[in-house]
């Protein structure tokens, strides 16, 4: 078998020149791409104590949703603004260019529960950040944030270091 960062795809110049885009799709489109991610994904949380999954539309609903199936942990999603019908809370982020807000439904956490987050990539850190915020307004504790891919250049560890997270691979640019 392969191993994982062979079936990501890279992509040189895009979206601007000098950046290497890290493309995740390309493991999507192989079976066993996407086992080996998913299987190196939840071995990060082996010895990990936590009550349940959460992950952002939609890659982190991609690798979220079936790590929380083998461990038969529930799975929380966390949405774009205006996209979940129950009650919300949100918070409003930083982009590069302007600002973003994510929601979770205001019962999706329970006060005192161990939650892990689970996404395709770490970047700047800014969507990590916003969830973790959205657990936390519910009284949740975030223990872990597991990434298939981050972009060591971009310095989002940075942002979260008060925080446990791991990648299954890091790249060293951005």
């Amino acid at each position: 078998m392969k191993k994982i960062e062979e079936y990501v795809r890279s992509i040189p110049d895009f979206p601007e020149p000098g950046i290497i885009f890290r493309d995740v799709t390309s493991v999507l489109q192989d079976a066993d791409g996407l086992a080996l991610a998913v299987d190196l994904m939840q071995e990060k949380l082996k010895g990990i104590d936590f009550d349940l999954v959460v992950g952002p539309e939609s890659r982190g609903f991609i690798f979220g949703v079936p790590i929380a199936y083998n461990l038969h942990k529930p799975f929380i999603p966390i949405r774009k603004k205006g996209k979940l019908p129950c009650e919300t809370v949100s918070v409003e982020y930083e982009l590069e260019y302007g600002t973003a807000e994510l929601e979770i439904h205001k019962d999706a956490i329970k006060e005192g529960q161990r939650v892990v987050i689970i996404d395709d990539l770490m970047a700047t850190g800014g969507t990590n950040e916003a969830m973790i915020q959205l657990v936390e307004k519910l009284g949740g504790k975030v223990v872990k944030a597991v990434f298939l891919m981050e972009l060591a250049g971009l310095n989002g560890r940075k942002r979260l270091e008060n925080y446990e997270i791991d990648s299954v691979i890091v790249y060293p640019g951005k």
